[in-house]
């Protein structure tokens, strides 16, 4: 089931913990972050890849990763680092 980012409530399935992963973002559940799924979405990886790579994510959960990129970058001035 595939669930549009603007219907996501990414917050049921993302969180932080200082003693995980440095505090980053991340699966609620998991220690896998956010930007690990993002930078292998960005590679080029399909969702069905992630799925086998991690097969105890669900795709509702690589979409919440997307759904918080979305949120936080329009929520967050992002400088130019040119």
């Amino acid at each position: 089931m595939t669930i549009p980012n603007s219907l996501m409530n990414w917050r049921d399935h993302i969180d932080r913990n200082p003693a995980v992963i440095g505090g980053k973002p991340k699966i609620a559940g998991t220690r896998i972050g956010v930007e690990l799924v993002l930078e292998r979405l960005g590679d080029g990886w399909t969702v069905d890849q992630l799925l086998t790579a991690y097969p105890h994510l669900s795709p509702e959960q690589i979409h919440a990763c997307q759904a918080f990129a979305a949120a936080m970058l329009a929520t967050h001035h992002v400088r130019n680092r040119a």
